[in-house]
């Protein structure tokens, strides 16, 4: 079934009238029509059954059915802390994070970033890297939208403190540490990846003194748009609900 993002109030058995956007991918892109089901989810836990019962251009209304109250949330609270790299491989690893189950994304600019982000441009990808969470959400069936925060230097996110509970796990080909030698965490994970190049020497001292393990996925070197979502697939199949 087709689901759609809807992030103002939808009201049980009420009607609601899409944005020319998504009235425009169901129309004119899905060829939806008048009568054909879908299923909108407002990205905070909540879904509802819908039919179509306008359907043009940039138009689209719906009449809205019973809700929906399926728990697809993992049961491993994870934020990935991803350095930027280049092309679409930090959209990749983004979408693919959310099909994992992640509940954050931190973008970080680091020393050997390809990428280089401020300001308005900056911005600009957050909100497009929040559109790759919606949209990745559209397709796997989550009902609550992970945030993407927004781009901090690495240097300045490490001084922010973690969770108190916490396992920080820092991706380090050559470290001595594996994820199978590693108890179930009891509280949040977060995950830090770095970009192309790696995090510097300088950049992994700041991550171990900030309460990073630095963790080794096997003994070959992963992709950094192949890393994170490697160690996410891991830690689901180990402690979460695969």
């Amino acid at each position: 079934m087709t689901r759609i993002y809807f992030p103002d109030l939808i009201a049980d058995h009420g009607r609601c009238r899409l944005s020319p956007a998504k009235s425009h991918h169901l129309a004119q892109v899905l060829r939806l029509e008048v009568g054909d089901p879908v299923e909108l989810f407002d990205g905070q836990g909540t879904a509802h059954d819908a039919v179509i019962t306008d359907c043009a251009r940039g138009a689209v209304s719906l009449q809205v059915g019973a809700r929906r109250n399926e728990q697809r949330e993992s049961p491993l609270r994870v934020t990935l802390a991803q350095a930027l790299s280049s092309g679409e491989r930090m959209d990749y690893t983004i979408q693919k994070a959310v099909e994992l189950g992640v509940s954050g994304i931190q973008p970080l600019l680091s020393e050997r970033c390809v990428v280089r982000l401020s300001g308005e441009r900056a911005e600009k990808k957050q909100a497009h890297w929040q559109g790759v969470v919606v949209a990745a959400c559209e397709q796997c069936g989550r009902n609550v939208v992970p945030a993407v925060n927004r781009l901090l230097a690495l240097r300045d996110w490490l001084m922010q403190p973690g969770p108190a509970d916490g396992l920080r796990l820092l991706l380090a080909p050559g470290a001595e540490t594996t994820l199978g030698r590693l108890p179930r965490p009891a509280g949040a994970i977060t995950v830090l990846a770095g970009p192309e190049g790696g995090l510097s020497p300088t950049e992994l001292e700041d991550a171990v003194r900030a309460g990073f393990t630095p963790l080794r996925l096997g003994p070959r070197v992963l992709r950094t748009e192949t890393a994170a979502v490697a160690l996410l697939a891991a830690m689901q199949a180990l402690w979460g609900d695969f």
